[in-house]
């Protein structure tokens, strides 16, 4: 890994337009735009690469140090679901949590995104129901569970999805349960100008290190706002999630909740079949990842104090798992013996229609080394 101890929560804006070179000579700046993103991820059929895929990536330490890096890191992303961690922070902070009586399990569910299983759906109803709320309280929309035994099922049965199953919906529950003890409107909570989406903001710069009032957003698909942000900046967030020794002892203590509940229960945070929980659950416990849409990812090495973050820049779940786990392996924080038992975490096989591997989507040289 290669070591780079700059920081990742300041740098200087562009300069567009004119300049003048030494000899007072007027220059015309390069437009040519910014350079192109590095392949981090190669896809193989046969003997040869057939497809690439290209991003950025950081690994950063809770000091804000840059400790590797690939691309570039300085322009804003929108992270997705991948920060739901930090959108959990209110929720403990406020003393919503503590107020309902509510347990780990509904923390992770609240910084998951789940496959929309049962033992998902449910534990969102009964949180619900815990708070005097109703599925019609839910702004987020339905979807059919990304389980797709769990779709068949409902298919099968007639079943008509219902807010439960959005992937988000405990992270909804969460935003309810914090209006709800703040005396605040129900309705609209998702709206950028809500109080509970206002409050985030105002956590998401802390923990950024961002001055985030002009920072570009946009609407999830969740209908909440998401905001631009720094690659190397929600990287800087994640380190401090895993090690919180400058935060206020209130968001200290929140994010040490959060952790734990995260690690208790990796099952909540995706589910079957699913890269986050398969990593997590290799790792027993030593590394935390969540990932959010159009291939957006991060990582949380608690014992380190490191966090990762990398966008793949064409959107690709396939290429954002297999980055992950070559810049999780290149911290050499989980033992050798962890990656020969996930080995299949670091490469995807690539299959015909008869099942036979064809060849296998991988990490490309120089990710990670």
């Amino acid at each position: 890994m290669s070591h780079d101890h700059s920081s990742c929560c300041g740098g200087h804006g562009d300069h567009h337009g004119h300049a003048h070179d030494s000899s007072g000579t007027e220059a015309h700046a390069d437009l040519s735009g910014p350079p192109e993103a590095p392949i981090l991820v190669e896809v193989t059929r046969g003997g040869m690469v057939e497809s690439v895929h290209r991003g950025r990536a950081c690994i950063v330490d809770s000091d804000g140090r840059v400790l590797a890096q690939w691309g570039d890191i300085q322009a804003p992303v929108y992270p997705r679901s991948a920060v739901k961690a930090i959108q959990a922070i209110p929720l403990v902070e406020t003393g919503a949590f503590d107020a309902y009586g509510l347990s780990d399990q509904e923390l992770a569910l609240a910084c998951s995104s789940h496959n929309g299983e049962i033992r998902h759906t449910r534990l969102a109803e009964a949180w619900i129901k815990r708070i005097g709320l109703t599925v019609n309280d839910y702004e987020c929309g339905a979807h059919l569970p990304t389980d797709p035994d769990t779709a068949h099922e409902m298919i099968r049965h007639g079943e008509t999805p219902t807010a439960f199953h959005n992937n988000c919906s405990g992270k909804h529950a969460g935003f309810l349960t914090t209006a709800l003890h703040k005396g605040e409107p129900t309705k609209g909570y998702v709206r950028f100008d809500h109080p509970v989406q206002q409050r985030i903001l105002g956590v998401t710069e802390q923990m950024t290190g961002q001055d985030l009032s002009h920072a570009p957003w946009g609407v999830d698909g969740c209908a909440i706002p998401t905001i631009g942000i720094p690659l190397g900046a929600i990287a800087y967030a994640m380190a401090r999630i895993g090690d919180p020794k400058d935060l206020p002892d209130a968001r200290a203590e929140a994010v040490t909740r959060i952790r734990r509940a995260w690690r208790a229960h990796p099952y909540l945070i995706a589910g079957k079949d699913t890269f986050d929980t398969a990593m997590m659950q290799a790792a027993g416990g030593q590394v935390l990842v969540k990932g959010g849409a159009e291939a957006v990812g991060v990582a949380v090495l608690p014992k380190q104090g490191l966090g990762i973050a990398l966008k793949i820049d064409d959107g690709t779940p396939r290429a954002r798992e297999v980055a992950l786990a070559a810049l999780i392996r290149a911290t050499k924080a989980l033992p050798d013996e962890m990656w020969t038992r996930a080995e299949q975490l670091l490469s995807q096989r690539v299959t015909n229609r008869n099942g036979l591997e064809v060849g296998v989507v991988r990490a490309a040289e120089g990710l990670g080394a």
